[in-house]
């Protein structure tokens, strides 16, 4: 008797107000290829004034939004749902953050006289810089586990700053673009299961590996994932990675 198909339950947070950039197309992508492999896909939402189950996604994901909507959203994080995603973290849930998502997912994001409070899960904290926007494409050198060194490619908009702290380790090294804060060559952040970077455009259609991984990782897999047909994925990845500048 064949093994039965898992189910990836992803919770996407505020996925009308942190919705910038086309990040909900990460969350097609991850349906779309476990729809393709016949692994079940659910997905909930939790937003301003929801309460956040810790136990009921493998996956939970926040993209990026405009100032207005991230200062209305870290409030809420913070007050009514930061255990929560604590603890879903804590028992080995994978937590990704995009951009706004990101920032959120560190100690504060300072802009001018008002800091927003972030949830704690990375080591990292981010400040609203006087001078220009980094943006552009841009394209990282990752080595995550089962993968090893591969290249994620994308699209980054961003006027804050993020410093990690001395428990951080970037998610990747700047091959091409601004990446953290435009000077210390990191982008993202990576603890255990808990990943924020500035990558949007989106993200993960353009590094279908990526999104293949998280898939793998959110649901414990021990067996590769059947192969897919990726010649169109490939091509998305090498355009990017072109218009990056590789």
């Amino acid at each position: 008797m064949a093994a039965e198909l898992p189910t990836l339950r992803v919770c996407a947070l505020y996925p009308t107000l942190m919705n910038i950039y086309a990040d909900r197309g990460n969350l097609l992508m991850l349906e779309r290829r476990c729809e393709w492999r016949g692994i079940g896909f659910e997905l909930t939402g939790a937003g301003i004034g929801q309460a956040l189950d810790p136990d009921a996604a493998d996956l939970y994901y926040m993209g990026g939004g405009q100032d207005r909507d991230q200062m209305l959203c870290a409030t809420d994080l913070y007050e009514h749902k930061r255990l929560a995603l604590g603890a879903a973290a804590e028992r080995g849930a994978l937590v990704l953050g995009v951009c706004g998502g990101y920032q959120l997912l560190g100690h504060s994001y300072e802009l001018g006289n008002q800091t927003l409070p972030g949830v704690g899960l990375l080591d990292a904290n981010t400040v609203r810089s006087d001078g220009p926007r980094l943006i552009g494409n841009v394209a990282i050198e990752v080595d995550l586990p089962g993968v090893g060194t591969r290249t994620l490619a994308g699209f980054e908009n961003h006027g804050g700053r993020t410093h990690l702290g001395p428990d951080a380790e970037p998610l990747g090294r700047v091959l091409k673009g601004h990446g953290n804060n435009g000077r210390d060559g990191r982008e993202g952040v990576r603890c255990g299961n808990v990943i924020g970077t500035y990558l949007h455009g989106p993200l993960l259609p353009k590094n279908a590996w990526f999104a293949d991984w998280l898939i793998t990782t959110a649901l414990e897999l021990s067996e590769p994932l059947a192969q897919l047909d990726d010649t169109l994925e490939q091509l998305a990845h090498a355009d990017a990675c072109k218009a990056a500048g590789l």
